[in-house]
Parts: structure tokens; sequence; C-alpha cells
């Protein structure tokens, strides 16, 4: 995409959910090596990484290593299917849960969110076909 675009580099690239992170939330720790959630799991909540990294596995195959204002966990609260990969902790980390409630709310009422989630599923399909195509 073009430089010169209208919306400028910084919104089309951004998928940074920090702002999910702030002070006065809930969140979960795990220990190195903790799994949080296996394929197949049911889901009724997606995840903002406040600290740590986060690897996402199908299998034995790495399909992302997540950091700090990533989310994960998305793709089951939008079609209702199981958890379609393994997450399991690489370092300790801090995580911000967002139940299917809060992000359906913030769909329906923060159109900027709903565009930055298509961001993340566009990016992460661009990244399996290259993959595996």
């Amino acid at each position: 995409m073009s430089q010169n675009c209208h919306m400028g580099p910084f919104l089309m690239q951004d998928t940074n959910f920090g702002v999910l992170t702030g002070n006065n939330v809930e969140t979960r720790f795990f220990k190195a090596g903790s799994i949080i959630f296996h394929q197949g799991d049911a889901a009724n909540e997606m995840f903002v990484i406040r600290s740590g990294q986060v690897r996402i596995q199908l299998g034995n195959r790495t399909l992302a290593e997540l950091s700090a204002d990533a989310i994960f966990g998305e793709m089951a609260l939008i079609d209702n299917e199981p958890r379609s990969a393994t997450a399991i902790a690489v370092t300790d980390v801090e995580l911000v849960p967002v139940s299917e409630k809060q992000f359906l709310f913030m769909v329906g009422q923060t159109p900027y969110f709903a565009l930055k989630v298509m961001r993340v599923l566009a990016q992460r399909l661009r990244a399996t076909s290259k993959t595996f195509g």
C-alpha cells in the first residue's frame, strides 16, 4: 500500500491493542511453559498480552510468537468454534481477558476496534498463505 494513503501508514498498520491493557483491568498470569488453552477447547474469551510472549501452535508447528499488546483467541469469538490452535506461555505472561460480551460490545460500538481485529486476521491469513502456499 502506498505511503501516500489518506489514512497514513500508521492507521493502515495499527494492530496494537495496548489500550485494552490499562490500569484497573482484570489480568491473568501464566508461568513460562504453561498451556493457556488447547486446540479444541471451548472458548468464551480472547486475550490481550500485557507482558511476556505467547506461542500459538498447531500440533508441533509454531504458527506465531506474539508479544505485548497483541491479541489471540479472537477467532473462536467470531465463529463460535472451538480453539483452532494451542496457546503456550513462552515466558511468564500477564494477559487481559476480553469476554465475548465485551468483544461484541467493542465491535458494535467502536468500528476502529473491529477494523483492527480484521487487520490481525488478514495479516495472519497472509502469513499462513505464504507458509503453506
